[in-house]
């Protein structure tokens, strides 16, 4: 009886362990797919918000300032005295003139609301905006006006603070043609002490004054798992640093899935770690 009930209770845990696993089994094959859609679906709210809302918002002024003449616009006399009526409450200015371009502006709206693919304007334009900016920064003058820019943003307390960083942030991370960011080399580091391996991006060589004081080194970005967008930046000796062959995607992958996703083809073979000495076990 006693070995029957033990078999059954054996019976049950293994079921909820095998459960467990399945559910696990489970998240790891939704949440990638959920946190892809996460992604795309916050910044697609972020670029309408920010982006294409302002632009869309221009866009409605230009054509109220603009067209307030054509037919579908023009606001009935019922439209033009409600709106006057509502200004005094509001103590806005409650002349005709005032109250019609009111009106015009609201059936303006009202028709871009009825129309709701007018809303990828501002999208297309930002994303033309963007891709001609780039052409003319390439050019004399744009490296000119962009300079300029830079300037005016740098003569302004507290953001001189800010700019500066940011902007080699977003070289780093986009790559620069002014700065040779050899982000494309992974290497492996002894860090945070001999013995220990960790992955590392080569961001160039140590600057002056560090190789003065500890000789010839680069600086290695440490990124943290599963987050590698935050991390150190260590300075090690050159002859310390060694470098392996697979890419920045890769090595990225790797970071995120904490070493579940590795590069290749080939998976590691997994092997049992050794169990304690018999000193040890007799100890424990």
């Amino acid at each position: 009886m006693q070995r029957a009930a033990h078999s059954g209770e054996s019976s049950n845990h293994t079921k909820r362990g095998g459960a467990g696993r399945f559910f696990i089994r489970g998240l790891g094959v939704v949440l990638p797919s959920v946190l892809t859609l996460w992604l795309l679906a916050t910044a697609f709210r972020f670029i309408d918000t920010n982006i294409a809302g302002p632009i869309n918002a221009g866009i409605r002024l230009g054509i109220s300032a603009t067209a307030g003449s054509a037919h579908q616009f023009v606001p009935t006399d019922e439209q033009v005295v409600e709106d006057q009526a509502r200004a005094q409450r509001l103590r806005l200015d409650p002349s005709r003139e005032a109250a019609v371009r009111r009106c015009v502006a609201s059936n303006v709206d009202a028709w871009w609301e009825a129309h709701w693919y007018l809303d990828l304007a501002g999208l297309f334009l930002a994303i033309a905006a963007v891709y001609v900016l780039g052409r003319l920064v390439g050019g004399y003058l744009g490296r000119t006006l962009l300079s300029a820019f830079e300037a005016a943003i740098l003569a302004l307390p507290g953001i001189r603070s800010v700019y500066p960083a940011l902007k080699q942030v977003v070289e780093f991370l986009f790559g620069s043609e002014n700065k040779n960011l050899n982000f494309n080399r992974v290497v492996m580091i002894e860090y945070p002490r001999p013995g220990l391996w960790q992955l590392g991006l080569v961001t160039g060589d140590a600057i002056p004054e560090i190789r003065a004081a500890c000789g010839d080194s680069v600086t290695v970005f440490v990124p943290n798992s599963p987050a590698p967008f935050s991390g150190w930046t260590v300075t090690v000796p050159r002859g310390d640093v060694r470098e392996i062959p697979i890419s920045v995607d890769e090595a990225l992958r790797y970071l995120v899935s904490a070493g579940v996703v590795v590069p290749g083809d080939k998976q590691p073979v997994s092997k049992q770690f050794p169990g304690p000495s018999p000193d040890r076990a007799m100890v424990d």
